[in-house]
């Protein structure tokens, strides 16, 4: 937690994570605040990078996505070149909606979205083992989402 976030800092922080559609005024209320000193530190937590953004969130099943899958994947080289070029390739692909470098067997670990089973095998013949540098894909499919929303914790002083 950045220091400098008091206990008023982070009741905002949950609940604009909790619903970003409030209005100036709706958040005041609810962190007891004035709307002015509302808005100025809801501005300081954008402008210092703890709020990166606001967006809405999408059923992938409502869009037609019945698949997720999360892929592993193994690469020849480890240039910095060759990294370059696959995490840039990685952001042209609507379908890959999260990457992770990681540690351990596997360099990167995608999280894919597909219509269908068959639709992901084709994704995977002709999108991914074609990436650059791609030597293994390993692929599980998740059954459910337990816990769909990303949620950062904010922590207490101390926590």
């Amino acid at each position: 937690m950045p220091a400098g976030l008091d206990r008023t800092d982070k009741a905002l922080l949950v609940a604009l994570q909790d619903n970003a559609r409030l209005t100036n005024a709706e958040l005041a209320d609810t962190v007891a605040l004035t709307t002015s000193p509302c808005w100025r530190r809801v501005k300081l937590l954008e402008d210092s990078g703890v709020i990166t953004g606001y967006q809405a969130i999408l059923s992938p099943k409502a869009l037609g996505y019945g698949v997720t899958a999360f892929v592993s994947v193994m690469m020849e080289s480890h240039s910095r070149e060759t990294a370059r070029a696959f995490e840039q390739r990685l952001l042209e692909i609507p379908e890959i909606i999260a990457c992770h470098n990681v540690s351990g067997r596997y360099d990167f670990l995608l999280e894919v979205l597909a219509k269908d089973l068959e639709s992901f095998g084709e994704f995977a013949r002709e999108v991914l083992q074609t990436l650059p540098a791609v030597k293994e894909i390993y692929s599980s499919f998740s059954f459910k989402s337990v816990k769909p929303a990303r949620l950062i914790p904010v922590l207490q002083p101390g926590g």
